[in-house]
């Protein structure tokens, strides 16, 4: 199968390159580190009139795949874009949500712990609360709706990452059902394939700041790219993202095309295969930098935190490789 992106995907996300470079400059999203009012209303709007989350839209939608929304998410990861991108996406693509499609409600997503009574009982974190219009709760029986003010929330006093508020719900309640069991794991496989894709471009960013830092940065009157060490940090990076990459866009066109292959298998493969590159090359871009992300001088760290986020977000790692092994 030939995963080579056409000429309308690669226009595609060099337009979304573009818009992430002209809305969400470093610079800007530092200044937001640590705030609790991090999706910028307008910033939000752009992405929604540049299509982001109506690519897949069934009535209003640009009439474009998961495959596309790969490319899409990918560039939304490298260029560390904040906000509940995911569940927005597929509460526009699913229709769960009216007003998720062009941006006017800001839509949120967990995973439903076990319930007793009328409700969840066990603690849920939401990212991005004070931003959201909806939430959305997916357990086996399917997807519900939760009234995002009727939530009993506490804030985190810290999150792991500057720009990704976190919210503690005691209790979540039972919420509107919108969605049938299939939707639920129909909203999952998604997720893992978006999440991956996240994963795929933030992986590319930091082998980028990596690189980049190894060729200017100089010891013993020779640059550090030049050592052998260090090239081999940045070789394993390179492998790893490419890596996630090809299971991601080789997910992305099985959602597409289920006739291509096992769609569990394979978003769970992409999810898996993500989920390790974004972490480890965290790992090696902080030690390319001589630790130096771990003090705040340099952007690295917020990349390696966001990297974090959005793997805690996915099933575990031993989970993902059971049902890899269990469908071959």
């Amino acid at each position: 199968m030939d995963f080579e992106l056409s000429d309308d995907e690669v226009a595609l996300a060099e337009g979304v390159r573009r818009l992430c470079a002209g809305r969400f400059p470093l610079d800007a999203l530092r200044a937001a580190e640590g705030s609790r009012a991090v999706v910028d209303a307008g910033a939000w709007q752009a992405l929604a009139d540049a299509g982001v989350f109506a690519l897949r839209a069934a009535d209003e939608g640009l009439g474009l795949g998961m495959a596309e929304s790969a490319v899409v998410f990918e560039e939304l990861g490298r260029a560390l874009v904040p906000g509940p991108l995911v569940a927005s996406h597929l509460a526009a693509s699913h229709g769960v949500v009216p007003g998720a499609a062009d941006g006017a409600v800001v839509v949120g997503s967990v995973e439903r712990p076990g319930t007793s009574g009328a409700g969840a009982v066990a603690p849920v974190l939401v990212e991005h609360l004070g931003a959201l219009g909806a939430l959305v709760a997916v357990d086996d029986d399917g997807l519900s709706v939760v009234d995002v003010g009727a939530l009993d929330a506490v804030p985190v006093e810290r999150s792991i990452d500057p720009l990704t508020p976190l919210w503690r719900v005691d209790r979540l309640p039972e919420g509107r059902p919108v969605g049938a069991p299939e939707l639920g794991a129909r909203w999952r496989r998604e997720a893992d394939v978006l999440d991956a894709s996240l994963c795929v471009g933030l992986a590319f960013a930091m082998l980028d700041m990596a690189v980049e830092y190894a060729k200017g940065r100089e010891q013993f009157g020779r640059p550090i790219g030049s050592f052998q060490a260090v090239k081999h940090l940045c070789a394993d990076m390179l492998v790893r993202a490419e890596t996630a990459r090809a299971a991601t866009h080789a997910a992305a066109v099985t959602i597409d095309q289920p006739d291509v292959g096992d769609q569990d298998r394979a978003s769970a493969g992409a999810a898996l295969l993500a989920s390790e590159a974004v972490v480890a090359n965290g790992r090696s871009c902080i030690q390319v930098h001589g630790g130096m992300g771990f003090t705040w001088e340099v952007p690295a760290h917020l990349f390696m935190t966001r990297g974090r986020v959005v793997a805690a977000r996915m099933r575990p790692a031993a989970a993902l490789a059971e049902v890899v092994a269990e469908r071959y």
